[in-house]
């Protein structure tokens, strides 16, 4: 006997479950295949990555920096307000106005990392509670100065950056509209994610780094200085940070929405679950960042097509991500000294 025969349910019931079931997986496929789903997840994927980029230096050296979300905040708003006071659709020597605003994003993005580097390293405060009031201001300063200089906590549309286009190159299928035929702020995340990798990987300076969060009285003891090295980490993180942040209110948006949680949405947090989720590894955090990126990337394409899924459940993926790979893989570690200050001829 058929199953749906033993089902209490009548027959229309069952046809209207499959019906809309098949409906269902269909939209869901050609959401998967849709080229404005892939080059929605590139541009998505920008502040997640960049962030987790300079958050990885950051936290190898032993610095944990959770006030990524705060750089994020300061860099898009900054990007945004001085690309309109400048003049949107402009240019000053010959440059436009928006890599103008992309440039002091990242400047205050770094001067608020540095600001947090003298607090943490010199005054040896609580990095997770500097971290959050990094956060915490930048939330209320945002909004804040939104309304003095436009009378709201939104500010005025400024457009985005226009598309690279290259000849020839972007007719190629796939490859072509998505790494051809984009906007720069893309480019400057892969470049970003390559740059990290061989910083990390194949330089001094990595070693260091690396260094500074396993074992400073080690490397301290190797004659070099372990406070220079973190202060250029998490200035380090404030670059990469500030190109995130920036590259996604003047690429993707446009403009920059103070209310709330801003236009930003916890993408500094989501970026912290990366780079945990890629075991500190700059390439592994940047497919990380597709992976979340695309999944909201799908749900606004499976929400414009009428079915309601819940952005704040989506958002939850990456943090169970995270719990998952900690308990049942057990891969990520995090490094001997993050967290802990350290003094030059310390015992």
């Amino acid at each position: 006997m058929p199953m749906r025969d033993r089902l209490p349910i009548p027959e229309s019931s069952y046809m209207q479950a499959v019906v809309g079931g098949g409906l269902v997986a269909t939209v869901l496929f050609l959401a998967l295949a849709s080229p404005s789903t892939h080059t929605a997840t590139l541009r998505l994927a920008v502040p997640i990555a960049l962030a987790a980029i300079g958050g990885i230096f950051a936290e190898k050296s032993g610095v944990i920096n959770i006030g990524i979300e705060g750089l994020l905040i300061v860099s898009a708003f900054t990007g945004v307000v001085v690309t309109f006071r400048l003049g949107s659709g402009e240019s000053t020597l010959l440059i436009s106005h928006h890599w103008w605003g992309l440039l002091a994003g990242v400047l205050v993005s770094t001067l608020f990392a540095l600001v947090f580097a003298v607090v943490c390293i010199e005054f040896k405060a609580d990095q997770i509670i500097a971290g959050l009031a990094v956060w915490l201001i930048a939330l209320g300063l945002a909004p804040f100065v939104s309304r003095i200089v436009f009378e709201s906590p939104n500010t005025a549309t400024v457009g985005t950056f226009d598309n690279v286009t290259v000849p020839v190159l972007s007719e190629f299928p796939l490859v072509g509209y998505l790494l051809f035929d984009t906007p720069p702020q893309v480019w400057i995340m892969l470049i970003s994610a390559v740059l990290g990798w061989y910083l990390l990987s194949r330089t001094s300076f990595g070693r260091w780094v690396v260094a500074s969060g396993e074992n400073p009285k080690a490397l301290d003891t190797a004659g070099v200085d372990v406070r220079k090295v973190r202060y250029a980490a998490v200035i380090l993180s404030g670059v990469f940070a500030g190109l995130g942040g920036a590259g996604f209110a003047l690429g993707q948006l446009g403009t920059f929405a103070g209310g709330g949680e801003t236009d930003i949405g916890g993408r500094g947090f989501i970026a912290i679950a990366t780079y945990l989720f890629a075991n500190y590894h700059p390439i592994g955090a940047l497919a990380g960042s597709f992976l979340f990126a695309g999944l909201d990337a799908i749900q606004v394409r499976l929400q414009a097509a009428g079915y309601a899924v819940p952005t704040e459940l989506i958002r939850t993926i990456p943090y169970v991500t995270v719990i998952v790979v900690l308990v049942f893989v057990g891969k990520t570690r995090l490094p001997e000294a993050a967290g802990e200050n350290y003094e030059s001829g310390e015992d």
